[in-house]
């Protein structure tokens, strides 16, 4: 498996070599956010194109066709039209945190899509309590959640924002349970030390057996109700709400929520392939070397994309199945059902790793 730090190490050698070093920190930091910014306008593209597509599947059409072969234009033109649009500003609503609430949810976003491990030493953010890190960046995207409705001075997107405050705070504690769980059987909170560790001893969700397992659906449900989508969609419910807490957003300020809501759904899913799916590690079968040889030929990027995009479609495939809940499900569902269960979950993963009961 090729190691990216060794590129890096290169690069900040050439730098330090025709300038400063304070210089050559800071033009790294200025080609990482372009990455950043690049990557994820690219995959925010991609999933509105993936959803609309599968979405059509679900529902025996074809899905956008006009614009571009196959309908591959339509995104950019949606685009090209949500910039173009103007940006209202109404009157009776607090301006100051109507402006800033989409750039809180991004600005969330972003920095949580930048602890995403796609290949070996191919991370921007890597901490050693990663998790801890990735769980505390996540929850400012709420805020700016809240702060849209309440500076909206309209019923509908104070509304829309309890109800996804009341939400997201709540499953959070399904995701850092099941997260939890699967910290017991690794023992570490590093994300590039748990991809390390299942390209060496197998994938979490085979080694932890039943409560990785457990946890792996635990956490695809919580994820789905993280990202506000289907079935767990009531904060943007149309038919009560319009359209939740962005009722009275336009132009790009509508188009951030938007950005948001797919890479939250792609930072989710990339979430699962590192935690259970082994991240950027190959699939690795115990006594077939000569599959293993060829399974380490791929890139972990791209093994990487592939389980990323393999979970993507297990939510899209939940959101276009399951009718939408009512707030009172939802909550019920987390605090009398998933918490309950998580917390045994953890139990049971821990008695595993005591007993050495794990693969």
């Amino acid at each position: 498996m090729f190691d990216f730090s060794e590129i890096s190490k290169w690069l900040h050698g050439l730098l330090t070599g025709v300038m400063p070093e304070w210089a050559a920190i800071l033009t790294e930091s200025v080609l990482v956010a372009l990455a950043i910014i690049t990557l994820y306008a690219v995959f925010a593209i991609v999933l509105i194109y993936m959803e609309r597509k599968v979405c059509a599947f679900f529902q025996c059409r074809l899905g956008p066709m006009r614009v571009g072969p196959w309908g591959t234009l339509q995104v950019f033109s949606d685009v090209f039209k949500m910039l173009t649009k103007e940006i209202i500003n109404l009157r009776k609503t607090d301006m100051f945190l109507h402006n800033l609430a989409p750039f809180l949810v991004v600005m969330a976003s972003m920095v949580t899509f930048a602890c995403l491990p796609w290949n070996k030493g191919a991370q921007i953010i890597d901490f050693n309590i990663g998790v801890f890190f990735f769980l505390a960046v996540s929850g400012i995207g709420v805020v700016g959640i809240l702060l849209a409705g309440w500076s909206s001075n309209n019923k509908y997107s104070l509304i829309g924002a309890m109800r996804s405050g009341a939400q997201i705070i709540s499953y959070e504690l399904s995701i850092g349970m099941t997260m939890l769980t699967m910290i017991c059987l690794t023992g570490t909170m590093s994300f590039s030390e748990i991809c390390e560790q299942q390209s060496v001893e197998g994938w979490n969700i085979f080694r932890g057996h039943i409560p990785a397992v457990l946890a792996f659906i635990i956490y695809l449900v919580a994820g789905n109700a993280e990202c506000n989508r289907g079935p767990f969609d009531l904060p943007e419910s149309e038919s009560e709400l319009t359209a939740g807490y962005h009722t009275e957003y336009s132009g790009m300020h509508f188009g951030y929520y938007y950005l948001a809501e797919y890479l939250n759904l792609f930072i989710c899913a990339g979430m699962a392939s590192t935690i259970f799916l082994g991240g950027w590690a190959p699939l690795h079968i115990a006594g077939l070397d000569g599959f293993n040889g060829v399974m380490d030929l791929i890139p972990g990027a791209v093994w990487f994309l592939v389980k990323t995009f393999f979970v993507v479609f297990l939510l899209m495939w939940l959101r276009w199945t399951f009718p939408r809940l009512r707030i009172d499900q939802i909550l019920s569902l987390e605090w009398k059902y998933l918490v309950p269960i998580t917390m045994l979950n953890l139990i049971l993963m821990a008695l595993v790793v005591v007993y050495g009961l794990h693969f």
